[in-house]
């Protein structure tokens, strides 16, 4: 079935070219310009226009173009998303994989700390490294960047078993007597 501004079943193809030019006069539209143009008789031009709705046929055309606009829009914009969405997953794989990287180091640099803890560099270091590790992976992962406050219960402060942490983590015994008593209690 022909679309309205189509030419349509049982119009002539003299009726149709004067719809095609009334139609394609922008807004210089009208009858009489058509009539000029072909040539013919204004009660001709009128009977066409009235018989086959010229006016309807230019406002489903135009409808027509707005929708066939809107869809290559939404095309061009799904097009672009998609790009997107691509280069979006390449950066989350690249930090990911920057983060396993980070880790490594990290840990190669922890096993020499604790092989020879004065050659190798600074905790600090490390730490930096860890940290960077972990803002790449929470990027690549869509965790939160920022810190959040963790509180004990009743939402009072945390206790640290900071003597069992540093063991824990360093395998020995490790030291927190505070400086300040070790100084005071030396006689």
């Amino acid at each position: 079935m022909a679309l309205e501004f189509e030419q349509q079943a049982r119009e002539s193809n003299k009726a149709f070219a004067a719809f095609a030019l009334y139609l394609g006069m922008g807004s210089e539209r009208s009858l009489d310009a058509v009539r000029l143009k072909l040539g013919k008789s204004a009660r001709l031009i009128q009977r066409w226009s009235g018989r086959w709705r010229w006016t309807e046929r230019v406002s489903a055309h135009a409808l027509h173009l707005a929708l066939v606009e809107r869809e290559a829009t939404e095309a061009l914009v799904r097009a672009k998303a998609g790009e997107w969405l691509t280069r979006e997953e390449a950066q989350r794989e690249e930090e990911w994989q920057s983060r396993a990287e980070a880790l490594a180091l990290a840990r190669e640099a922890i096993a020499r700390w604790k092989r020879n803890p004065d050659r190798c560099g600074s905790l600090e270091g490390i730490a930096r490294l860890l940290e960077l590790a972990s803002t790449l992976g929470r990027r690549a992962t869509g965790m939160a960047l920022e810190r959040t406050e963790v509180t004990g219960e009743d939402g009072g402060p945390i206790r640290v078993e900071l003597t069992a942490a540093l063991n824990k983590i360093y395998g020995a015994e490790v030291d927190v007597t505070p400086a300040k008593q070790i100084a005071d209690a030396k006689p």
